[in-house]
């Protein structure tokens, strides 16, 4: 049985991803940034005893990916998927805005994200799949409209932190995940796609890269985006 660690699994696309897995016969251990509120990853859990776990995780919390890594000890994870992502200012250029608003945003898209990739890597098992839910928005070639200027700044990072984590890892499947616009409280009830319609495909891109070694950045159907 595949084990596979999903962090920002309480709702939205992370816990989507996790019932997905857990439906397609895998283990999930699964993160929330509360322990003391519950979740619907709590209730994934309660159906699923013996496949479903529980930890707790705050990415922008300095401490929290090496105190994770402490009570994974031991473990051989199969994937490792960070789900994290939040947004300000979405009409205001970049340079308006305010550097405490810049700075919250890049610590959870970025910085966060990559902390925990970093801090987990030798609880993996060989050849183990390295995610992140990017999106189609960190793409500089396609961004001919602008607008959401810091979400964009972020993931665009965040692609290129996982350009670097490549350099580094070679032989390592690694993806960058987007996924489209998916009505979550993220992306907002005028979103394009469905979780329902979304999850199995983003659950197909994830199997199937981890017979690819190597970085790729692709959107829900597993095509390729443009940088």
């Amino acid at each position: 049985m595949s084990t596979a660690l999903v962090v920002g699994a309480s709702r939205g696309l992370g816990h989507g991803l996790a019932a997905e897995l857990v439906a397609r016969g895998w283990s999930v251990i699964g993160t929330v940034r509360d322990a003391g509120r519950r979740t619907p990853l709590h209730e994934l859990a309660e159906a699923h005893p013996d496949r479903v776990t529980v930890e707790t995780l705050d990415v922008t919390d300095p401490g929290g990916p090496a105190a994770l890594r402490q009570r994974l000890e031991g473990s051989a994870l199969d994937v490792v998927f960070v789900n994290a992502g939040t947004t300000s200012h979405q009409d205001t250029p970049l340079g308006a805005v305010p550097v405490e608003a810049f700075t919250e945003v890049l610590l959870t898209n970025t910085l966060g994200p990559m902390r925990v990739v970093e801090a987990l890597l030798d609880v993996t098992a060989p050849g183990a799949l390295i995610g992140a839910m990017t999106s189609g928005q960190g793409s500089i070639t396609n961004n001919t409209t602008g607008s959401r200027e810091v979400y964009r700044a972020s993931k665009a990072a965040l692609n290129m932190a996982f350009r670097s984590l490549a350099a580094r890892e070679p032989q390592r499947p690694l993806l960058l995940l987007a996924p489209g616009w998916v009505r979550t409280d993220l992306g907002g009830e005028e979103g394009t796609y469905s979780l329902e319609e979304t999850l199995p495909l983003l659950a197909d891109v994830v199997e199937a890269k981890r017979a690819r070694p190597g970085l790729e950045y692709l959107d829900r159907f597993g095509a390729t985006v443009p940088w």
